[in-house]
């Protein structure tokens, strides 16, 4: 009764001071990155972090996740915040609790393997800037991809957490590839490679109470190196899962605080830590100061809402079982199709997610390979006219198909691999090697390229890894392009405005403004002073409505005009091959498409990535015109005719919407 695995029953005790328990479980917050990734699409803010994070320091975890991830991308291609800068912003406000972060191997923090040079500079440069722990993994578990990296969080003495991802191919461990014996054969492989600790990373909280009580108890038996069991909450399995996990002797958890937890995030850590007390595995942790800290969580919380998943009421998922897909996917996922107008489609797609990836040698999903396998299913989902045709293959299938990712768990359905690889520019026989030694070096190029452009190694690095939206965030950072609305932050002030518009609208007390009447040529100009402000105000004659054309603060004193601004120094010259980008146009609305020539539109909202046919081009029906991004991933966009290029109305690295006109094509 009083023993439950290694679990055992001890003296209740409730003090925040209370005395240490004999095998305490360790606990590593991931609410500062995997938290906001899984429910807010990773928009959480450095600001909001900074305010918590003195606090987050008191509580006494093993360590915090607060980099790596999706966090990179997001921040300069969506918050305008230089992504080094967190690593250095929250080190000084937390001084005491290890930093870790998540390393895609050789894909980084990006969505494809860049070449070792690249790893290189960028490993070092998070151990120079504070990074403790890295949570290495690779999408395929093909430990190949982390060499490059472990060399260099090995020089530097940190700590390598060798992760392996979770998978299925049924709704519980077991089958001919994701067994037990999988896990342990790839735990030893870590271990032979030097992990300092081994994490089971569940993307999709796919794991079952029992299934980690066995697969704990199984690594535990067969490795020496601290065992750390990572899940989401998404199928509602979460707390259970960890629960058998500390019962089993797992070593080390991750949780959420309460405000960033569940749903597709993590076990909230606040039922854990009353729930062990009185055991010899009590976590030491004050409750009253994580409920202190997560009631000021709450307070930014109406800030990320307009990224939260509101398709449904209930906050599990036992879809998952079957689609597999990780939260921080699916929160993505949704928000892509919500931009697109295609939500309704979600389940179509979800039907397609097990078919793609089972086409696909039935890889783990995890980034960047649940993004391979996501944007495919819309594309089959939105696109197809017959199963399995797979009309729109994106480049990243292509890849994969090569073996630029590494080897796939099972092979790869032929046929689509043969359509894949059909005229494929690297050649249309796959590799077998490390995709790393395939990848030309790249840094000095980088170099060249951002000359002028990038002030030092971290910034040629945003553009080492997203070539086109990093050399963007550098001309906004450095003041050359003013930086978007949407990128700017939204204050509490501005939603509290929003949901009072809202309930007025739903009270009925909301009424349209009318059109203003047209100007009269008479209408008279007045100056007007209100309580500090200045208004020009035009009214016309007698009975004629007042309407204020421009207002400002008004001056205490007359000032003299403002000397012309100094004009920015000019910035020294990139590379021809790859020019800084200009501003992104952003019209007021669709290019309209030009009379007698067939569109080429935007299928989704996404980022012009390039031309591949210029103005004057020959193209034929089926061949791409250009490239676009959505959901991180590229799609070769087709031309509908044989024809000639006539019009391109957009820049690279122009936000589209959908049924935007890309290009227009003159038929034959």
């Amino acid at each position: 009764m009083d023993k439950h695995g290694i679990l055992e029953m001890t003296t209740m005790r409730y003090e925040a001071d209370r005395p240490a328990a004999a095998n305490p479980i360790k606990i590593q917050d991931l609410s500062f990155r995997d938290g906001h990734q899984s429910l807010f699409a990773t928009r959480g803010r450095t600001e909001d972090l900074v305010r918590l994070a003195e606090s987050m320091d008191q509580v006494g975890y093993y360590s915090m996740e607060v980099w790596g991830g999706a966090t990179f991308d997001t921040m300069h291609r969506f918050l305008g915040e230089d992504p080094w800068d967190r690593i250095r912003t929250l080190k000084k406000y937390i001084k005491n609790t290890p930093f870790s972060m998540l390393l895609r191997g050789q894909n980084l923090v990006g969505y494809q393997n860049y070449a070792d040079d690249v790893v290189e500079s960028f490993t070092q440069r998070a151990c120079d800037n504070g990074i403790d722990i890295f949570r290495v993994f690779d999408a395929l578990n093909d430990f190949r991809n982390f060499t490059t990296a472990v060399k260099v969080i090995q020089k530097n003495k940190k700590h390598f957490q060798g992760a392996i991802c979770y998978s299925l191919t049924e709704q519980r461990m077991g089958g001919d590839v994701y067994n037990i014996d999988y896990y342990v054969q790839k735990a030893k492989q870590l271990e032979d490679m030097g992990a300092d600790s081994i994490c089971i990373k569940d993307m999709a909280g796919l794991i079952a109470p029992y299934d980690a009580y066995n697969l704990i108890q199984a690594l535990k038996a067969n490795v020496k190196a601290p065992i750390h069991l990572h899940t989401h909450f998404t199928s509602g399995m979460g707390d259970l899962s960890l629960f058998k996990a500390i019962e089993a002797g797992v070593d080390i958890i991750d949780t959420c605080m309460g405000p960033y937890a569940y749903r597709t995030s993590h076990p909230g850590v606040e039922p854990l830590v009353i729930s062990l007390l009185g055991t010899n595995r009590d976590t030491g942790m004050d409750i009253k100061l994580l409920n202190k800290i997560g009631k000021e969580m709450e307070k930014d919380i109406p800030k990320y809402l307009q990224f939260a998943d509101t398709t449904k009421y209930s906050i599990i998922d036992t879809d998952v079982i079957i689609h597999q897909t990780p939260g921080g996917m699916l929160s993505n996922l949704v928000n892509q199709l919500r931009q697109m107008d295609e939500l309704d489609k979600l389940e179509d797609v979800f039907a397609e997610i097990p078919k793609v990836r089972k086409d696909l040698g039935q890889i783990p999903l995890v980034t960047p390979t649940s993004q391979i396998v996501g944007i495919q299913s819309v594309n089959n989902a939105l696109f197809d006219t017959k199963d399995g045709e797979y009309s729109r293959i994106t480049e990243q299938v292509k890849d994969l198909c090569y073996g630029l990712y590494g080897k796939t768990t099972l092979p790869i359905d032929q046929e689509l691999q043969k359509r894949a690889l059909k005229g494929y520019p690297k050649g249309e026989t796959p590799i077998t090697v490390r995709p790393g030694d395939v990848i030309p070096p790249a840094m000095a190029e980088v170099a060249k390229e951002t000359e002028g452009l990038a002030k030092d190694i971290d910034e040629q690095l945003i553009v080492a890894i997203y070539n086109v939206t990093g050399k963007k965030f550098l001309r906004i950072k450095h003041g050359l392009d003013p930086m978007p609305k949407e990128m700017k932050a939204t204050t509490l002030e501005e939603i509290k405005e929003m949901n009072d518009i809202i309930a007025k609208a739903k009270a009925g007390k909301l009424v349209e403004k009318p059109e203003a009447p047209a100007k009269p040529e008479d209408a008279r100009e007045f100056d007007v002073f209100i309580d500090g402000s200045y208004f020009k105000v035009e009214v016309a004659e007698k009975g004629g409505a007042p309407r204020i054309v421009s207002a400002r603060p008004a001056p205490s004193a007359a000032v003299a005009p403002a000397a012309p601004k100094a004009p920015v120094a000019p910035v020294a010259p990139v590379a021809a091959a790859s020019p800084a980008p200009a501003a992104s146009p952003v019209p007021a609305a669709p290019a309209a498409a030009i009379a007698g020539g067939e569109s080429v539109t935007a299928p989704m909202p996404g980022m012009l990535v390039k031309y591949e046919k210029q103005v004057g081009d020959k193209v034929a029906r089926g061949e791409t015109v250009l490239v676009l991004e959505a959901m991180k991933m590229y799609n070769n966009i087709p031309s509908p005719v044989d024809g000639t290029v006539v019009s391109t109305p957009f820049s690279t690295g122009a936000n589209v919407n959908k049924g935007d006109v890309l290009a227009t094509i003159k038929a034959d």
